[in-house]
């Protein structure tokens, strides 16, 4: 097991370079890049950063509009603006307490110079807890 004087980072359980989609990507764009890469958090870029992030959670909730409504909705009107972002080095503890007093599922992670690195979720947290309590990687 790993002992309490070991600092891990955040670096260590981040996903580097992440799917991504525009803010003019429509609702089944983004259903099915979450589908086919099964994942549950995309993060939205404008250019090279993140302006807002898109969850799973989100296009459920979009579920129950006519198909008409919904070809309508991009993700700008549904992501959730000003992601909490992180840095690589940040320690894996403060994050995920950081994201549990937050309830969010996601934090978008920076490199050293501020530039969009990856995305940090629950999924990675979870495991990082298994491999601290394990004492092996995950």
């Amino acid at each position: 097991m790993v002992s309490s004087s070991s600092v891990l980072a955040v670096e260590e359980f981040t996903t580097p370079n992440p799917v991504t989609a525009r803010e003019d990507s429509g609702i089944a764009e983004l259903t099915e890049l979450m589908r086919e890469h099964g994942i549950r958090h995309l993060p939205i870029v404008r250019g090279d950063m993140v302006v807002g992030v898109v969850s799973e959670r989100d296009l459920k909730v979009l579920a129950a509009l006519e198909p008409e409504r919904q070809s309508l909705i991009r993700a700008a009107d549904l992501m959730s603006p000003d992601p909490v972002s992180v840095r690589l080095s940040d320690r894996l503890d403060d994050v995920a307490l950081r994201m549990s007093e937050r309830k969010i599922g996601s934090v978008i992670v920076l490199d050293k110079a501020g530039k969009f690195y990856g995305i940090f979720t629950a999924t990675d947290a979870l495991n990082a807890l298994i491999e601290v309590i394990r004492g092996t990687p995950a």
